[in-house]
């Protein structure tokens, strides 16, 4: 069963999965946050899915930020609902923005693709995803 990494947005969400061992994240999608439940309701008709990882936006002092409070939060709860047979998990989302550009210019992504924001998107989504494995190996060394 594969695990979905979402990295929920205002405007757009970046989607990342594992493959069907957990072992690695892969860049998926950007879609327009708006769409994020009817995506992930045909997604979920052909591919069986564990848990899905939200990256939970948390203020540089640990505090919550007000994104997480009034779009995040219910997000997760819509989640939550909407699919009760799947776990919903999060994951401190800080810095994934930052480290993705800087994961593509490792890469060698050309400048003009950096500055794509859905681009930004699914990379972070893909390195919070990537972030849960290595945690749930941490937590499950048998694993």
């Amino acid at each position: 069963m594969r695990i979905i990494g979402i990295d929920y947005g205002l405007k757009r969400t970046g989607i990342s999965v594992t493959d069907p061992l957990q072992i690695i994240a892969g860049a998926v999608a950007t879609v327009a946050s708006c769409d994020i439940e009817d995506w992930l309701e045909r997604y979920l008709l052909d591919e069986a899915v564990e848990r899905i990882v939200v990256g939970f936006p948390i203020m540089p002092d640990g505090s919550e930020s007000e994104v997480l409070t009034r779009h995040v939060q219910p997000f997760i709860n819509r989640l939550k609902k909407k699919f009760p047979e799947i776990i919903i998990d999060t994951l401190d989302e800080r810095y994934t923005s930052k480290r993705a550009v800087g994961a593509m210019i490792e890469g060698g992504m050309k400048k003009r693709n950096r500055r794509e924001k859905a681009n930004i998107d699914k990379m972070s989504a893909t390195i919070l995803l990537q972030d849960y494995l290595e945690k749930l190996k941490f937590m499950h060394p048998n694993i």
